[in-house]
Order: structure tokens, then sequence, then C-alpha cells
């Protein structure tokens, strides 16, 4: 079966819901090193392949020639809130390059940041595309364009060049032909990607360690990853678990989420220990998550059973929000239940070698 169990939710002593899914970890060579469920299990990678997308602006040579700030290459990178600082960095990213809110082809949302929020309901107003959490994605895709002298309009047609770029790189970067990849439709109408959850472990794993890989390639990793951890907070936002994650232990985690329950997190050499190797993560939450409230428990719980974090860093996570295992609390704050995670990862042979 292609998922287990990973979070309980309990009342009354008794399980009243289950979150199931799949866990895959790897290292940069693709070889599975531990999993939960099925590690080969396809599934999109949604708003988690944005470090993967970013690459050819990088490799172009566009972010130099448009200068390019780590803020705005991690936003390019982010799935933001809609708060002033992300709007800010969108704004500054195509405005280095000659383009206009009015190019971004990513439809609008309501920011998830409260006081953005307030402002628009205060103002009688609308979101604006600006708003939508992957308008960075998008405004370095326009980017590209532009640096190319390719046409804007359709720059998310999946055949128009910054898309062939983009695919052939996540092929790259995933380990597998680009034709074998199911492409779909992303929620900001960008194509998206499905592959076997070990392989977006594997791609994780080369983001956190991209020794090996051409020097190109990696000069590009280095700026998204070097960017994305010295940022943390415009890759999704304050008490946000990817940015607590990074935040948690700076430059050794990478973390990106996305929607209908994906996560990958990426880990330094060293992360476990004097020589330990650097690995991927990629999990999937089969239900979704739509309420939120078990990817990043079990993003933490992995973390904790990896021996990524220690009782020091797990009290902050939960300090700020970010947890493995929590009371469940009533509107009037009784402590109704538990949320708690309910599995354990199969190390492969030779997993510490």
């Amino acid at each position: 079966m292609d998922f287990q169990p990973l979070i309980e939710v309990t009342r009354g002593g008794l399980v009243e819901s289950r979150h199931a899914g799949a866990i895959a970890v790897a290292d940069a060579q693709g070889r599975l090193r531990a999993s939960y469920g099925d590690p080969q299990h396809i599934t999109f990678l949604r708003s988690t392949a944005k470090p993967l997308q970013v690459l050819p602006l990088l490799e172009s040579g566009a972010a130099r020639a448009y200068d390019l700030t780590p803020r705005e290459i991690a936003v390019a990178c982010a799935s933001h809130t809609g708060s002033a600082q992300h709007l800010e960095a969108v704004r500054s990213l195509l405005a280095k390059a000659g383009l206009t809110e009015a190019d971004l082809g990513c439809g609008a949302h309501w920011p998830d940041d409260v006081e953005s929020r307030v402002m628009l309901l205060r103002e009688h107003a609308e979101p604006i595309p600006l708003y939508n959490n992957c308008s960075g994605k998008h405004a370095g895709m326009l980017a590209l364009a532009k640096f190319n002298g390719w046409p804007l309009a359709d720059y998310l047609d999946p055949q128009h060049p910054i898309q062939q770029l983009i695919l052939h790189a996540v092929a790259e970067m995933l380990g597998l032909p680009p034709e074998s990849i199911v492409l779909g439709v992303d929620g900001c109408s960008a194509p998206n990607f499905a592959a076997p959850l070990v392989n977006a472990a594997a791609a994780f794993a080369r983001l956190a360690d991209p020794c090996g890989l051409p020097s190109t390639r990696a000069e590009a990793i280095r700026a998204a990853i070097g960017a994305m951890q010295l940022h943390p907070e415009l890759v999704h936002g304050a008490g946000r678990s990817d940015t607590e994650l990074m935040r948690a232990r700076p430059g050794v985690i990478l973390a990106k989420r996305g929607a209908e329950g994906f996560q990958g997190i990426g880990l330094a050499p060293g992360a476990l220990g004097a020589g330990s190797p650097a690995l991927g993560i990629a999990l999937k939450v089969a239900d979704g998550d739509g309420a939120g409230r078990a990817i990043a428990a079990v993003a933490v719980e992995v973390l904790r059973q990896l021996g990524a974090l220690d009782p020091a860093q797990l009290a902050q996570l939960a300090e700020r929000g970010v947890y493995a295992a929590r009371p469940l609390t009533n509107w009037r704050g009784l402590t109704v239940g538990e949320l708690r995670p309910v599995f354990a990862l199969k190390f492969e042979p030779g997993f510490d070698s």
C-alpha cells in the first residue's frame, strides 16, 4: 500500500482522525536511505519545486545582469504570505527587469498575512496578482524571458522556451528523463511536475550539496539555497514552518513545502554528525492536509528520528508553533485530545555509513 498512518488525532482517549502518507529519505546519489510507506509513490511536487524552477534564471546570467539580491532570489523561491516585505521584494525584482505587476500571470488570491488582509478589507480593495504566494516565482520566470528576448504573454505555456528550460533543469535534478515527468497545471497556472518521492528527496539532497554537479549548476544552487537560508522569512513567513525549520539550524536545513500536503527538506553534509552525507527528504500527506495540521508535525518528527534536531531545537520550534506532537484544545482552551506522530522510519542497511 502506498500510504501508511503518519498522524493520529485523539479525543476522549479514542483516535478520532488519521492522516496517512509516505516518506522518502535519499542521498545525492539517488540512493534510498530511509522510508515509510511507498517511497516510489508518484505525486506532484507543487511549490516544493520552486528551488528547482529558479535554477535557469541563475544559470542564464539573468540574475547577475539584473543585479538581483539574495532577498529577490529568495522571494523567487517563495510561497510567501503577501506581507509588506514580500510585496516589496517582488516589486523590486520586477522593476530591475523592466517588468510590471501587469505582466504577472499567476492570478490573485487573498494574502495569508493578517496585516495585508486587514488593509485590503479596510480599503474595500480586492487582492491583485502581487499577493499571490507564487508571484515571486512568476517574477523570476518573466525576468528570464525578458533577458532572453522571449515573448512574455505566453510565458506559462509548457512549450514556451522558459518552461522547457525549467522542465529540463527539474528533470536533471530529479534524475529522470524529461519525457517521463507527468506535467500538471499548478494553482498559479505554471506547469508543475509529478515524480516519485525518492527522486524528489534526491533532488533536495543535491540542493543541500551540489558538489559533483556541473559548475554552472552548482553555482546556481548555492545562490538559490544561500538566499533562502539567509532570508527564510521571505521564503514562507514569520512563524510559518519552512521559515522556522530553517531558523532552527541556519545553513543546515533547507525547507520548502507545497500544496496538497507535500514537503521537501534538504540536510547539509554533517547535519547528522561529522562526516554524514547530505540528505533529502520528500513526504506526502495523502489527504492533502487542507487544515495544515499534519505536514509540519510530520516534518519535525522525521528530522527528530534522523537525529537532525536536538531537544533544545525541538523546544525552540515548539515555542514558535512548529511541533511534532501537541495537545488538542477547544475554543475554551480545554485540552480535549492530542495530535501525535505514529510512524517510524525504516532505515536502509548502512544508513550511517
